[in-house]
């Protein structure tokens, strides 16, 4: 049995956390407010941008496991503190510092990412994202910390509510055969990273000192656009033929006004405008964990959003 801190317990952290509990190892949870005790997780709260106290909070573990992030419009003055703090308890401890990133470094780009493109984002949310894993890379390098980069996709499946583009957006309307709305072009091929795979892989490189000293894209399914997933779900869902409409750019800027996350999904229109996929084979020629198949991603999907709509009704 390992000591594996996981830092956040959104949708990645709180999956993250559960399935190393699954696999034996001893887990503890960071988060500002802390939780209620859960069987397996330990749940400590403190600020993790106090790198002191994060420090003392992660000797002994194996690896410090990052799926904490500042609010979507504090992106620019939060990262960096946060990201510091990280890296300071990795070196103070030893552990390995596991950070899960996204795709939004690499800016706009022709064809499907890889590893292997510049972070070449030119918007202030790609360009901090860039630093942070620059930063991580760079204490790596001169052997200071042992760290790993994962970059999913959007999120998407059990456990992902209000922040996924397939999820409190368009779930519960879907499942009464309503009609949903899309961000930017709903025929545009998107990527989309299954959860629970997200979480298997962050496992797998935390464990892999061959996956260490890089970033690595998540598995994924072949990429299908937002219609194509929703009649998907739809017909999982036994629902019939769900509408997709496409949200215009006047009421995108009138709910702007009121929504600073809508007013910063302007960087990163380009992600749901034009194709945006992730080519993963590098890290499918290195390790185990594959994407789960798409049909078993919908059944789960459906199923977890019934269970939720049905618990809260």
């Amino acid at each position: 049995m390992s000591l594996y801190v996981v830092i956040g317990f959104g949708p990645a952290g709180a999956a993250t956390a559960r399935l190393l509990v699954e696999r034996g190892e001893s887990v503890r949870v960071i988060t500002r407010s802390g939780r209620s005790p859960e069987p397996g997780i330990e749940h400590i709260a403190l600020d993790a941008t106090d790198s002191e106290r994060l420090s003392e909070s992660a000797q002994g573990a194996a690896a410090l496991i990052n799926c904490a992030g500042p609010p979507y419009h504090r992106w620019v003055r939060e990262w960096p503190p946060l990201s510091s703090s990280l890296c300071a308890a990795a070196e103070a401890t030893g552990a390995v510092l596991v950070m899960l990133g996204n795709l939004y470094g690499y800016g706009p780009v022709d064809g499907p990412m890889t590893e292997e493109l510049p972070l070449a984002a030119t918007g202030p949310k790609g360009r901090v994202r860039a630093a942070v894993w620059e930063q991580a890379l760079k204490l790596h390098e001169q052997g200071r910390i042992k760290a790993v980069e994962l970059r999913p996709s959007d999120f998407f499946g059990p456990g992902v509510t209000d922040g996924g583009h397939l999820a409190g957006r368009v779930m519960p309307a879907l499942l009464h055969g309503k009609p949903v709305s899309a961000f930017g072009d709903p025929d545009a091929p998107h990527s989309w990273s299954y959860l629970p795979d997200v979480a298997r892989a962050l496992v797998e490189v935390a464990g892999a000192e061959q996956a260490w000293g890089r970033a690595w894209h998540v598995p994924t399914e072949p990429a299908l656009s937002v219609r194509e997933m929703v009649d998907r779900l739809a017909a999982q869902a036994g629902v019939g033929p769900v509408a997709v409409r496409r949200l215009s750019p006047a009421v995108l800027g009138i709910a702007s006004l009121f929504s600073p996350l809508l007013r910063e999904m302007k960087e990163i229109r380009y992600q749901f405008d034009r194709p945006f996929t992730a080519d993963a084979s590098a890290y499918e020629a290195a390790f185990a964990v594959r994407a789960t198949p798409l049909d078993e991603q919908i059944k789960t999907t459906v199923d977890w959003w019934r269970g939720r709509l049905a618990s809260t009704a």
